[in-house]
């Protein structure tokens, strides 16, 4: 078994967001146990494939044993925003999701961002939820993911305010309407 810098079996509270104007925005997934407060910076692209997984192993357990309970509103969740003070503890190279059956809890591994130096200690993060938290960090991670730029119609990708140089348009710009 690894050994974990924190360890937060269970967490008391778990959320993801995000901080900056979008296009600028730094994501954060933080977790609290006691007064303890953690705060792990993670891409954009961490944070949908997270909620998605979450979603997906909620509804492979749904599956597998109808009787457990897997309420899908997030009713008693109703603030998920980050609390203050966002110190980052560490930025995340890899996250891992699991389940506990024996408990009922899913399970996130968190590992620090390393530069691959052999020998090199990287600090680990374990947070343990119950399924109705992992589905509210699901929901909310979702939520923050959505709350970023507006996509170009004709090609998809992000745009600024001011707009941007669009392929399908052979690098004409393409002005965002707000």
């Amino acid at each position: 078994m690894p050994d974990f810098r924190y360890d937060f079996d269970p967490v008391d509270r778990i959320t993801t967001g995000a901080i900056g104007p979008p296009g600028q925005r730094t994501f954060y997934l933080q977790a609290r146990r006691n007064r303890e407060l953690i705060s792990l910076v993670v891409e954009k692209e961490q944070v949908r494939a997270l909620a998605e997984a979450i979603e997906q192993l909620l509804e492979n357990l749904s599956e597998r044993n109808p009787l457990l309970t897997t309420s899908e509103d997030v009713v008693g969740f109703t603030d998920m925003s980050l609390e203050e003070p966002i110190e980052e503890t560490f930025r995340v190279g890899q996250l891992g999701l699991g389940y506990d059956e024996a408990r009922d809890t899913l399970v996130i591994i968190a590992q620090e961002l390393g530069s691959g130096s052999e020998g090199e200690e990287l600090d680990v993060v374990r947070l343990t939820m119950t399924r109705e938290q992992a589905r509210a960090l699901a929901h909310e991670g979702a939520e923050a993911v959505a709350r970023g730029r507006k996509r170009c119609p004709q090609c998809g990708e992000p745009m600024d305010p001011s707009g941007h140089f669009c392929i399908r348009k052979n690098g004409f710009p393409t002005v965002s309407y707000e």
